[in-house]
């Protein structure tokens, strides 16, 4: 599958480009440029690497819309948002921010870590473009509940610590079973710079995995 409209700039800050040029970013950062095309932005949760206001100016435009967790309204006001450009949401919703852009919110939490507690209602998407179903997992363990989610590309966390290492996320996709996989959450804020290499060796065969870090 070609996954050349996915980019991953840094850590966790994803680009996808639809063909008719709608660009979508999830918590955008480390940006050291100011491309200023993003037509959405979704944020999975509030911690530094995720919610940059600072990345989010380098790539807004007046029209971007936003998604964000429920929980992140205060955060996203208090950082000089307006919180009529933003949907806020929580897991298991359905909604179409931009026409033709379908997202499903997915949740996102640690079953026995500290850093992401469910009670946050921090989350995942799944974002469906091009005849597509994009998940990004954002923060997470390997969660029962979304073991059933349905998607052709699957984003997943790898770098341990504060989210699921890279034999728990293959071991995740593998019950996924996504036509591609790619790491992401690696090498940088967490992780090491291996994580993705590791995480391609205990991936099923039949799942291509692609590395983007």
């Amino acid at each position: 599958m070609d996954t050349s409209f996915i980019t991953i700039n840094t850590h966790s800050s994803i680009r996808l480009e639809t063909r008719r040029g709608t660009v979508i970013y999830v918590d955008p950062y480390g940006f050291e440029t100011s491309p200023h095309d993003a037509d959405m932005i979704l944020i999975t949760h509030t911690h530094f690497d995720h919610f940059s206001p600072e990345d989010i100016a380098r790539v807004r435009m007046p029209h971007t819309v936003f998604v964000l967790p429920a929980t992140a309204m205060l955060t996203f006001i208090d950082a000089g948002f307006t919180a009529e450009d933003a949907a806020f949401l929580v897991p298991y919703e359905h909604a179409m921010p931009l026409p033709g852009i379908e997202i499903e919110t997915v949740p996102a939490y640690n079953l026995n870590k500290p850093f992401h507690p469910e009670d946050e209602a921090w989350m995942g998407y799944v974002v469906e473009i091009d005849d597509l179903r994009v998940y990004v997992a954002g923060d997470t363990d390997d969660l029962p509940e979304n073991h059933d989610v349905a998607c052709d590309v699957a984003l997943v966390p790898v770098g341990g610590t504060y989210t699921m290492d890279a034999r728990e996320a293959a071991a995740f996709v593998n019950v996924l079973k996504p036509a591609v996989a790619i790491p992401e959450h690696y090498g940088t804020v967490a992780g090491s710079a291996d994580d993705g290499k590791v995480f391609a060796e205990f991936v099923d065969p039949g799942i291509e995995v692609v590395l983007k870090l």
